[in-house]
């Protein structure tokens, strides 16, 4: 490979570091605002970039807080129970339609159209009612349990397994299920990682059915507590947080915020090295 010349290697480096800034600067300042006290938030006029005193007194407010609580035990109920029954329904739709089975092509053409054609926002609030999940944690599940372009990538890679092993499973006597178990699976954990991580941050990280659907505050995820609390501008007073005094807040809502991305965070590093092997792999054989 030619080496680049010195005044292109400078160039690419301040332009990597100006990015690089601009995405570690806001982050350092919601994680320290979070720890700062009172008094120096209010000197810093709002957000603080190095806390002098840091203190974690907005996160034990926080998890004390039944509101901020219980919350994010919704929203881990709903990633845990939604990516894995997402890749249940995904994983089987997947194999099977990775092989020759009559009415496959119809299958396939119906899910590739979701792609380009929703049902709308009235028609899907209609069938959730319809269906009678308003005001229940599985409005916020089900809507999501089936992704087109996973479906995509999951099959073309399942598609790239060489038939002669599911071949000679079947010739052993094994069933579909057997050889989906057996033989595709253990064969799949880079693609079933990577799409485990798209429907998990998926549910994580939705709001909008919970905002549409769910009118019983107490089945809020910790997104609507973001949304509402945070982003809106909504003050979280002591009485909401279901405690004597509150810490300033500002820290409380930088606090909600790391709260709601950290789980993410932590998991992608384990994670990121599947991405190369499971979705490069599965795009290109579609």
């Amino acid at each position: 490979m030619e080496k680049p010349s010195a005044p292109l290697a400078i160039a690419k480096t301040v332009v990597i570091a100006t990015i690089s800034l601009a995405v570690i600067v806001p982050m350092l300042v919601v994680v320290s605002t979070s720890f700062a006290s009172g008094e120096q938030i209010r000197d810093a006029g709002g957000y603080v970039l190095f806390p002098t005193d840091p203190t974690l007194e907005a996160y034990r407010t926080i998890f004390s807080s039944p509101l901020v609580f219980r919350s994010l035990g919704v929203s881990v109920f709903v990633t845990a129970v939604g990516t894995l029954l997402a890749l249940f329904v995904t994983i089987c739709m997947a194999y099977a339609l990775s092989r020759p089975v009559l009415g496959g092509k119809f299958m396939l053409m119906a899910i590739i159209l979701t792609l380009f054609f929703s049902p709308g926002l009235i028609p899907m609030f209609l069938m959730i009612k319809q269906l009678g999940l308003l005001n229940s944690i599985w409005s916020l599940i089900l809507p999501g349990a089936f992704a087109g372009f996973n479906f995509i990538v999951m099959r073309s890679f399942f598609m790239g397994i060489p038939t002669e092993l599911t071949e000679a499973a079947r010739i052993d006597g094994a069933s579909d299920f057997r050889i989906l178990r057996t033989v595709v699976l253990p064969l799949s954990k880079a693609v079933i990682a990577v799409i485990g991580l798209f429907y998990a941050v998926g549910f994580w990280n939705s709001f909008f059915n919970a905002m549409l659907y769910i009118n019983d505050q107490t089945l809020w995820p910790v997104q609507m507590i973001l949304r509402s609390y945070v982003i809106q501008g909504t003050s979280l007073t002591a009485d909401q947080l279901g405690v004597q005094q509150a810490p300033p807040p500002q820290s409380i809502k930088m606090a909600v915020v790391v709260v709601a991305l950290a789980p993410i965070v932590l998991v992608y590093p384990f994670l990121q090295k599947y991405f190369s092997k499971g979705v490069i792999t599965g795009a290109i054989k579609g």
